[in-house]
């Protein structure tokens, strides 16, 4: 007989304490949409109150299945419950749930508070009680558990005790600095059990400051807990809070929990994983860690030539789950380490279909390592590297060739005294019949320093006139820029990877490398816009 575990999302409120991140209400807005469609059962969605993104979020919080729940803390000394205006401004925002905060580590109470240990008792019991007696289902944080019963047991259990015994739903378990390992934790957990917090009603919440958030919260699962708090990708403060894209899938694939456990979301739920996991990455702009556990981009990527080969006959020989049960996809990059098994896998990943031992395999094989000498990384750029390959098969269509281009970048005070930074670019290309286009382009707005610099240029200039190529790249744009210098000294190479996704969703690298940084990311265009008309165009408007 399977249990039941209950999965509780704080990142509204814990993720948006990550250093960089502020979220508005209409992310706040999106994000719960996700996390709704997941499967979740609380979202919590901020601390009233606090700030005035978190109110109006709650003044217009959006219906949904996960229980919505607010985050506070316990009354403070010297007043009742009913007359703490901070508790008040909580309840007020109506959630059916209230999460509220307390000092559970007798230091803490002491130093921080300023109070004895028995008012803060006091303190957690009154508090809980009052969201119990509003009609709340009631949740309490025992802050700083884990070190607090290391320096004092009997206090941090008379503290949940208190909680406990006030009506709180869940007695949630806290290792809020992050410094407690598995096997502390497990030991713990299993100790608060046994003086009297049963297993049904402790959570467990914990931070990745020692790298074991995710370890940590299984040890606490194992020894007893039954509600899980985490964020998306690992958002908190610090170094981060239990990633939730990383326990969701073990929960569900891995033994003993997906035998032992049962949790909210579907097998069809956590096929969305990875979509919502960058779709949180694109909402905060960041970039997704491509080494991410089950939802990253490498995650189910096969360099080694051995590898490949295995993986060509049996996928299980180096993947410890199918990436499609996460929405994630395999890949086989192309490097100089890659052998024919990589080649050919990739190949037809792409839809070329290329048949053992045939002769074009070396030439590419080759192509790629001597290019990979110059600078060129293949492995982190797919589209440049199918475009390598149509060449050497003698299946790259050609819908333009540039002639030149010239792009000038000027650093300057207007009359207002503003520093402007403007670029111009001029871009000659010749089209298939022979015809030639010559497109302008200036940052008519460069003062408010966004999209100002030369490549945005050259990249306004050349998608503004390829012919009946055009309307194939409006929808293209470019969403992320990376540079890296090869070669020190006077013998520098810069090497520029380009992220470009379109409005079917797709999103492909492409990489240019030159002496001249510009010249670099001008070659990195051109990829991508290519890859772009290959896809959606075949041979259709190319040169014969």
């Amino acid at each position: 007989m399977t249990e039941r575990l209950y999965l509780y999302d704080t990142t509204l409120r814990d993720g948006q304490q990550t250093h960089g991140v502020q979220f508005s209400t209409g992310e706040k807005v999106r994000i719960a949409g996700v996390l709704d469609q997941l499967g979740l059962d609380y979202v919590e969605g901020g601390w009233p109150g606090a700030n005035p993104t978190d109110s109006e979020f709650f003044e217009t919080a959006p219906t949904m299945r996960p229980t919505l729940t607010a985050f506070g803390m316990t009354k403070r000394a010297g007043r009742s419950a009913q007359n703490d205006e901070v508790l008040a401004a909580v309840l007020n925002a109506g959630t059916p749930a209230v999460c509220l905060v307390g000092k559970t580590h007798d230091f803490h109470v002491s130093t921080a508070l300023g109070i004895s240990l028995e008012e803060n008792t006091e303190n957690i019991r009154q508090s809980v009680a009052h969201v119990v007696a509003e009609g709340r289902e009631a949740l309490f944080d025992a802050e700083h558990f884990f070190d607090g019963w290391k320096a004092n047991r009997a206090y941090a259990l008379e503290a949940v005790r208190a909680a406990h015994e006030a009506g709180a739903r869940w007695i949630v378990l806290c290792d809020t600095n992050g410094g407690t390992l598995p096997h502390e934790v497990g030991a713990i957990v299993a100790d608060v059990i046994a003086a009297g917090i049963p297993s049904e009603r402790l959570g467990i919440h914990t931070h990745d400051d020692t790298g074991n958030a995710v370890a940590n919260t299984l040890a606490a699962v194992d020894a007893g807990a039954r509600q899980i708090q985490g964020t998306l990708n690992g958002l908190g403060e610090r170094c981060g809070n239990a990633n939730l894209t990383t326990l969701i899938p073990t929960l569900l694939l891995k033994e003993p929990y997906r035998s032992a456990f049962e949790t909210g979301v579907t097998m069809e739920a956590l096929a969305g994983l990875s979509r919502a996991s960058r779709l949180l990455d694109d909402i905060l702009n960041r970039v997704p860690l491509k080494q991410a556990p089950y939802v990253g981009g490498a995650a189910f990527a096969h360099k080694a030539g051995l590898h490949a080969s295995a993986i060509l006959k049996d996928p299980s020989t180096y993947e410890h789950v199918d990436p499609a049960l996460v929405g994630n996809v395999r890949i086989v990059p192309m490097s100089n380490q890659a052998g024919q098994s990589n080649l050919r896998r990739r190949l037809a990943e792409a839809g070329l279909e290329v048949a053992p031992g045939a002769a074009a395999l070396p030439a590419i094989l080759d192509r790629v390592k001597a290019r990979e000498a110059e600078g060129y990384a293949y492995d982190t750029a797919q589209a440049s590297f199918e475009l390598l390959a149509r060449a050497e098969l003698g299946q790259l269509p050609r819908y333009f060739e540039v002639e030149r281009y010239r792009v000038i970048s000027e650093r300057r005070r207007n009359a207002r005294g503003e520093v402007v930074v403007e670029s111009e670019a001029v871009v000659t290309v010749q089209l298939p019949d022979g015809s030639k286009r010559t497109s302008f382009f200036k940052n008519e707005h460069a003062q408010e320093m966004q999209d100002a610099g030369p490549v945005n240029a050259l990249w306004q200039a050349l998608k503004s006139d390829l012919g009946p190529h055009s309307e194939v790249v409006e929808d293209m744009h470019l969403v992320d820029f990376k540079v890296r210098i090869t070669n020190g000294g006077t013998e520098a190479v810069t090497r520029v990877i380009i992220d470009s996704s379109d409005a079917t969703g797709r999103r492909w690298a492409t990489v240019g490398v030159s002496a001249n940084i510009v010249d670099a990311s001008f070659e990195a265009l051109l990829d991508a816009v290519t890859w772009k008309l290959v896809r959606d165009l075949g041979t259709v408007g190319a040169a014969a």
